[in-house]
């Protein structure tokens, strides 16, 4: 068992504080505003109810999980002894500066101090610190209790032993780290769903399909393949002679439409009072938040599926 500290007690820190838990740390949360704790136990707690009702937990008992997290006054509480700290403060660069100064100033010195930004690049926020060699990003898909996955993006200053020491640690607590060799606007994640964003939002714009056209082809099309396999292994797997047949097969087709993908279309601009009106008349303002827990139950049973079908397969 390892003591985390979690800096930051948004849906982000929280979440990373049930995963870090599970796993069999001890967590402590810190935030510089009280209302950010405020009840995060009590949320903790009904997450727990329903991991544990879909098998997630470990074998663990809610209350041996939810013992091993507490919520602390001061940052030098939160930081004491911990050997991974994981921010989760706005995606604003001069606060992630100010709190990685304090952090470094803070942390013990063979501590790990790792950023959930979906945005910065690491270079930016930790050139100024004496302790930047232990720095690094470690950006997940929320929530990240349910969805493995999570991007270890290292400054051009960060050490290979922290990367490595990052990449095993979310490992052994359950999770798949995306290690990239470089920093790079945008990440791996977000530069591939930017891409299926931007030709969604010019397929509607365009006038060729309708928002809910587009999510049928993804919900009911290519993310059944994409929710066991990647777009690597889904190519290998979709001609007689694997990836370099595929390739030899259908290059010429994406190669034909690829200059029609490079016009951007103002997401934000006319096109969005379609995609809006759409989403609305299928999804009323008011029910957001109901269909936000469905989606995190329908990732919790999915999660529980594949944690099942990975066992029967020896994965």
């Amino acid at each position: 068992m390892m003591k985390v500290a979690i800096v930051g007690s948004g849906f982000i820190g929280r979440a990373w504080a049930i995963s870090f838990a599970r796993a069999g740390h001890d967590v402590r949360m810190w935030d510089q505003s009280p209302a950010a704790t405020a009840g995060a136990h009590d949320y903790i707690a009904g997450v727990l109810g329903d991991l544990a009702a879909n098998d997630l937990l470990r074998g663990q008992a809610i209350d041996a999980v939810l013992d091993r997290i507490a919520v602390v006054a001061e940052l030098g509480e939160a930081l004491t002894d911990a050997v991974h700290i994981q921010e989760n403060t706005p995606e604003n660069l001069e606060v992630k500066r100010e709190v990685f100064s304090l952090i470094d100033a803070l942390a013990g010195p063979h501590a790990v101090i790792a950023s959930s930004t979906s945005a910065l690049l690491p270079s930016k926020f930790t050139d100024h610190l004496q302790g930047r060699h232990r720095c690094v990003v470690v950006h997940p898909i929320n929530p990240p209790y349910l969805i493995p996955a999570a991007e270890v993006v290292p400054a051009p200053w960060t050490s290979p032993e922290t990367v490595e020491r990052t990449r095993a640690f979310l490992v052994a607590a359950g999770h798949a780290p995306l290690v990239m060799k470089h920093e790079l606007d945008g990440f791996i994640m977000n530069r591939l769903q930017g891409a299926l964003l931007e030709e969604a939002f010019r397929l509607v714009a365009d006038g060729f399909a309708s928002v809910e056209d587009v999510d049928i082809g993804i919900r009911d099309g290519l993310a059944l393949r994409w929710s066991f396999m990647g777009p690597f292994e889904t190519i290998d797997l979709n001609a007689p002679g694997g990836v370099r047949d595929y390739v030899e097969r259908y290059q010429t087709i994406y190669a034909n439409i690829f200059p029609q993908m490079l016009r951007r279309v103002d997401w934000a601009g006319e096109v969005m009072a379609t995609v809006e009106a759409d989403r609305r008349k299928r999804l009323p303002r008011e029910e957001l938040v109901e269909r936000q827990v469905w989606r995190d139950r329908r990732l919790m049973a999915l999660a529980a599926h594949k944690k099942k079908s990975d066992q029967e397969f020896g994965r």
